[in-house]
């Protein structure tokens, strides 16, 4: 064999995958075709925060775009995969703020422009580890069209919009109870909220009615917040308070007359009836100080600290004031009880703070015409399409009941608000420049949620707002978006409605919704845990190719996945198995060219037999690849590499490269050939390095296999009658091989082989195939006839038109033997029964394809066939127990 085409004894992923990626990009392989009659086919990467390295659902989720891009690439589309990177406002932010904090500088010891440097030089570090991932993972980006979030098109887009809905009255700046992280010192929208169970505390406290004529008990979780108070609530229907309407009650600590007012909000029936209202610190308390016109005072500050409106506790950290007002409410004899109890409390998704309800002025999207855009277009038949589909209930659950979204961040990294306000008249000025006299104007200090960009990323990518820009032309709507289920809500519900208002399209006309990466244990993947897993250590072990046939083979889609090395080495020894069946081809095809292969020689039954399993393959994993459905695609891989090409077809070629026919050589190994490049093309978009490796050393023509054709069904090469009678020669085999097995009777010893035909054409089939059964079996003796009657002693098995034995007399137990008979006769009852309950259900004969039930009702007869046969077996062996 040369040194050229010559594979190594053993695969090596580091040796194979080393320099590969290099060379795609050297030959420019993954950019857009130059053919104006392909058709289309573009995705946009979600893009990665660049705030750390990537991790395995990355890995996941950018695995399973490349294979569909890779995939529709060979298959002639005209294919874009953009990539790019999210400047993540919060997280980057909070990153680099920790990262100063190390050296004991804040950010407002740099200032605003200083510490944006510092994120920046933050961001090219990290887009340069992300992209080093991408090469190691083999994704096939074309990277002359990367973007970033706050790339200056990108930044034009962003402020189109937010100056379109401002325009529109879609976004409007007001003064609400928000979410605060007090840690980040920012807003966050309801999704960037994670509730977690929590010890905590009713604090029940009296409050003094002013004209001493008792007391009001109040219950209340957060006692730091009653500082703030401006009133007492009850319902206006509950006969307890009544004639307390209308006065007044003793706030106290702060020695304050607060009103008892009436609202219907208040329950009756939970805790006293009777609520204290801070409209400052509760969103529902905002909403009834809306209604009666109550003043609002906020007693803390940005930081989560008690400002000067909290007295003596000005200054103090809010849980540390808790602990001191309920110590001094305690002591001025108001504490009535403290109640024990969990509840659930709001953290930061970003910092983990514990989230603070607090009045603020901010900037506010109004969901409500736009998320009925959005619900209105899915009734229609450009809706996007939910892979698995019960995620739509989700998207459109989540529409039906939106809130107003704050999209403004009290952050310095991020797409500034483009609003200014004049520094003497305090007008306001929203645009997409500064005002012509900019020295008069101040720009409003936030920045916009990092989501407001990305939500417009399938189109701002392309170059809108240019609408003539030949990639938003060419490749928006995009074809598919691939992402995990724990976004739905932050940002594919966000680019559907975002695209629909301003491209009055739908951003991609299919999602594929993944879910999480778990341990082995199923549980989630976290650092407090330590058991997160490095994708690139992973690769390290293992090669690419293995982490991504492990991940396209993990689950369904929309469903979570669990890793274990364990299935690492499976996905290793695959490849290997590959390897090792194209040492064999190669080893068996030196020297010939391409010109050479020619399949239209005299065929064996075997090379009918593959060509038609060939052709079965590339039919169901090319239809399971357009429906997403990975797994399946992988196990139909699986079954016919392993199975089908290694263990059996490559077995009995030996038959004929072993022997003297020339022509049969000949063809044999054109066929060989031809197999093995069609399968390498199969598996190329799931594992592109190997492939690409052993594919490089077969006759072939084509510069890549990134660019080859895909593979498509030939008809001719159909051929029913050999897939049957394989099957059954197959069958015949393993049955002997079992049997040999269970009497501990070596391959190597010669036996007697007796083979009962109930179906003519089953006969003339094996008998022209003896030589396979001679190869496989080892019989001294083998007779194949419709008229042998079976032996008394024997071990025996029923096929599918056929019954073996194998006298094996003085080895054989007649009553382990009825037995082993009696399992098999169960199997069979089992299979009839759950067949005949198939058939037995009209709305399956109804609705199912003919040739399903033409299929079953096969099944069926088959089934019988052998339930009676293994029956009449055992009542044969009985009689002579």
């Amino acid at each position: 064999m040369t040194e050229e085409n010559n594979l190594a004894t053993k695969f090596d992923p580091q040796a194979v995958e080393a320099g590969r990626y290099q060379k795609w990009l050297d030959q420019d392989l993954f950019k857009p075709s130059e053919n104006p009659d392909a058709k289309p086919y573009s995705i946009v990467i979600p893009p990665p925060n660049v705030t750390g390295k990537l991790h395995l659902g990355h890995a996941w989720d950018t695995t399973l775009q490349d294979m569909i891009i890779r995939q529709k690439r060979m298959q002639g589309f005209d294919t874009l995969w953009l990539p790019g990177m999210d400047h993540a406002g919060i997280a980057t932010q909070a990153k680099v703020e920790e990262k100063l904090k190390e050296q004991g500088v804040s950010r407002y010891d740099l200032g605003r422009e200083k510490f944006v440097e510092q994120v920046w030089d933050w961001k090219e570090e990290y887009a340069g580890h992300i992209r080093e991932q991408w090469a190691k993972l083999g994704l096939s980006l074309d990277y002359k069209r990367e973007r970033f979030t706050l790339d200056d098109g990108l930044s034009d887009a962003v402020k189109k919009v937010f100056v379109s809905l401002y325009e529109k009255d879609l976004i409007y700046r007001g003064e609400y109870i928000i979410n605060w992280d007090p840690q980040a010192r920012t807003a966050l929208s309801d999704i960037e909220v994670i509730h977690k169970d929590l010890e905590g505390a009713f604090y029940h406290v009296s409050y003094p009615l002013t004209d001493g004529s008792g007391v009001l008990e109040i219950a209340t979780t957060r006692p730091e917040t009653m500082l703030g108070d401006t009133a007492i609530a009850v319902h206006p229907d509950d006969d307890r308070y009544k004639n307390l309407i209308g006065k007044t009650a003793i706030l106290p600590l702060v020695d304050k007359e607060i009103p008892i007012i009436a609202d219907s909000y208040v329950d009756m029936d939970f805790g006293t009836g009777a609520v204290k209202i801070t409209p400052a610190h509760d969103p529902n308390d905002f909403e009834i100080g809306n209604r009666h016109d109550l003043p609002r005072v906020n007693v803390m500050n940005d930081d989560g600290s008690m400002n000067d409106l909290a007295g003596k506790y000005a200054g103090m950290d809010r849980f540390a004031a808790r602990k001191m007002i309920v110590a001094d409410l305690k002591e001025m004899g108001r504490l009535i009880k403290v109640e024990k109890m969990t509840h659930s409390v709001g953290h930061s998704e970003r910092s983990g703070a514990v989230v603070e309800p607090r009045l603020s002025t901010q900037w506010f999207v109004k969901m409500e015409p736009l998320a009925k855009e959005a619900i209105d277009n899915q009734k229609t038949e450009d809706a996007v399409k939910f892979f698995p589909e019960r995620f739509n209930q989700t998207f459109l659950s989540w529409m039906d009941n939106v809130h107003d979204w704050v999209i403004s961040r009290q952050l310095w990294w991020g797409h500034r608000i483009p609003a200014w306000y004049h520094k003497e008249t305090g007008e306001m000025y929203v645009g997409m420049e500064a005002p012509k006299d900019a020295e008069n104007w101040e720009q409003d200090p936030d920045v916009l949620d990092t989501w407001f960009s990305s939500a417009l990323w399938p189109f701002s990518t392309m170059g809108w707002p240019d609408t003539e820009a030949a990639d938003f032309k060419r490749y928006f709507p995009t074809n598919t978006l691939v992402t995990g289920y724990d976004i739905i809500f932050f940002w594919v519900s966000r680019m559907i409605f975002q695209s629909l208002a301003f491209t009055e399209e739908r951003p991609f006309e299919n999602v594929l919704i993944h879910g999480l990466i778990r341990d082995e244990q199923g549980r989630k993947m976290s650092k407090s845990l330590g058991n997160g897993i490095d994708p690139m250590d992973v690769i390290e072990k293992y090669g690419a190719d293995a982490l991504r046939w492990f991940l396209s083979n993990g689950s369904a889609p929309g469903q979570d996945v669990r890793f274990s090395y364990e299935k690492m080495d499976a996905a290793w020894n695959f490849i290997n198995k590959i390897w090792n069946a194209s040492r064999f081809v190669l080893m068996n095809v030196e020297g010939m060219t391409v010109e050479e292969i020619d399949l239209t020689g005299e065929k064996t039954v075997a090379d009918r037999w593959i060509l038609t399993r060939l052709n079965q393959t590339v039919e169901k994993v090319t239809n399971l690849f357009d429906q997403f459905e990975f797994g399946e695609a992988g196990r139909q891989l699986y079954n016919f590499v392993w199975d089908d090409f290694c263990d059996w077809y490559i077995e009995m070629s030996k038959e004929v490269l072993y022997g003297e026919d020339d022509a049969s050589k000949k063809t044999n190994k054109s066929i060989l050939v031809y197999v093995l490049d069609q399968t390498l093309r199969l598996l190329h978009p799931i594992m592109p390095f190997v492939t690409e490796e052993i594919w490089g050393k077969i006759p072939h023509s084509g510069e890549s296999l990134v660019v080859a054709e895909y593979p498509v069904v030939h008809p001719e090469y159909d051929d029913a009658d050999a897939a049957k009678g394989m099957e059954v020669l197959k069958e015949v085999i393993r049955s002997v091989r079992n049997i040999r097995a269970e009497v501990n009777t070596p391959l190597s010893k010669p036996i007697t082989l007796l083979i009962k035909t109930n179906d003519p054409a089953i006969d003339t089939f094996l008998v022209e195939n003896t030589n396979y059964i001679e190869r496989f079996c080892n019989p001294e003796e083998l007779t194949i006839s419709a008229d042998i009657i079976a032996p008394d002693l024997a071990m025996s098995a029923v096929l599918t038109g056929a019954e073996i034995y194998l006298p094996l007399a003085g080895l054989i137990n007649i009553d382990e033997e009825i037995k082993r008979l009696e399992k098999e006769l169960a199997k069979w009852t089992s299979e009839v029964k759950r067949v005949q309950g198939k058939l037995a259900n009209e709305r399956f004969v109804a609705n199912a394809p003919e040739k399903v039930v033409a299929e079953e009702k096969a099944k069926e007869k088959d089934y019988l066939e052998k339930q009676a046969a293994v029956s009449e077996r055992i009542e044969s062996l009985r009689t002579i127990g």
